[in-house]
């Protein structure tokens, strides 16, 4: 097994929270980034963010995090990519990651960013298109971005009925695509019948889309009716994917608390029945985006209850690194009052 040199922060994941981590980390702090990947994450499929400062026209993901990615790296942030965390253990106050290779990488903080795993349709055709027309939930958060447009939405949740609501506000038609009989197999009663009332939704029950098609850029799709079998052709330059998503925090099972769907838990949502987490060794209270194991914090979609937009996961990852220096500040001290 490979030992890398000693860091002050190692960061996991490497989309926008985990570059943002490493920006703010790097210039002060000896900092590794680790992603299973390459750099991005999801966000490459948000073709515009409008709501980022700075660009008055808005900006695509994929330009965002390679800018970020690239300021990390000439701040002296060092990158370990196409390389999965699968440990991680903490002994002595000192954490250690280890990667899949077999390297080991051994930190003071460490910031857990892998973000989620979207569930994808599984069409080739659809997949090779995602940020180029085909697009995740990252839609919803930059609705006027798909004005006067007509929007496909594949799912059933909630979430998808409510993002059909919202995008329909700026939509010129929003079709929802359902692979049930009826919306209500998946959707609370009152939000179907919102969605039945809206004059611009549409609803097809008993379809899945089988093929998408266009020369660089989704310009329509085929749907398939899973009863009559028959297949039809729809016009389209907007898909969004809405089939929900799964935390990346498989290889910290048993490590740290997760809720039942395999978020991490953090700050004062790990008070529970009037304490916190049995094994929280630390006299203060976790910090606001802190794991239930001292100085690893969580930031963006990987934690509970993050906005999953990219704005905010940047912001989170750069929150993380500001609470990071807090605890290593109280860590130190109570270190030197220990040994006095």
């Amino acid at each position: 097994m490979t030992e890398r040199e000693r860091n002050d922060v190692a960061v996991i994941g490497a989309g926008p929270a985990g570059l943002a981590a490493a920006v703010f980390a790097a210039g002060a702090l000896k900092t590794t980034v680790v992603d299973a990947y390459g750099a991005g994450g999801s966000a490459p499929a948000t073709p515009v963010i409008n709501s980022y400062p700075g660009f008055m026209d808005g900006v695509s993901g994929a330009d965002l995090t390679r800018r970020i990615y690239e300021q990390a790296q000439r701040l002296g942030a060092t990158f370990a990519l196409m390389n999965p965390a699968v440990g991680l253990s903490t002994r002595d106050g000192e954490h250690t990651v280890t990667l899949a290779d077999g390297t080991t990488i051994s930190a003071r903080v460490v910031v857990i960013a892998t973000g989620v795993a979207y569930r994808t349709l599984g069409v080739p055709s659809v997949d090779k298109l995602i940020g180029a027309g085909v697009t995740y939930a990252d839609a919803v958060a930059e609705p006027a971005t798909l004005a006067g447009q007509e929007v496909f939405i594949v799912g059933s949740t909630p979430a998808a009925a409510q993002a059909a609501l919202e995008l329909a506000k700026h939509a010129s038609s929003v079709t929802m695509v359902v692979r049930a009989g009826s919306l209500d197999a998946g959707v609370p009663a009152a939000l179907a019948k919102e969605v039945d009332r809206t004059r611009n939704i549409r609803v097809r029950v008993n379809t899945q889309v089988v093929e998408g098609f266009g020369e660089g850029r989704l310009e329509g799709v085929r749907l398939r009716h899973r009863v009559s079998g028959t297949i039809e052709a729809a016009r389209t330059r907007a898909l969004v994917i809405m089939m929900g998503a799964d935390p990346n925090t498989e290889w910290l099972k048993g490590s740290m608390l997760r809720d039942p769907a395999g978020y991490l838990i953090t700050g004062t949502e790990l008070w529970r029945n009037g304490r916190w987490p049995e094994d929280w060794p630390a006299e203060r209270a976790p910090l606001l985006l802190e794991t239930s194991v001292p100085r690893v914090f969580a930031a963006g979609d990987v934690r509970r209850g993050a906005v999953r937009r990219v704005t905010s996961a940047i912001l989170e990852g750069m929150l993380a690194i500001a609470l990071a220096r807090e605890a290593l500040r109280e860590h130190a001290q109570s270190t030197v009052g220990a040994a006095s």
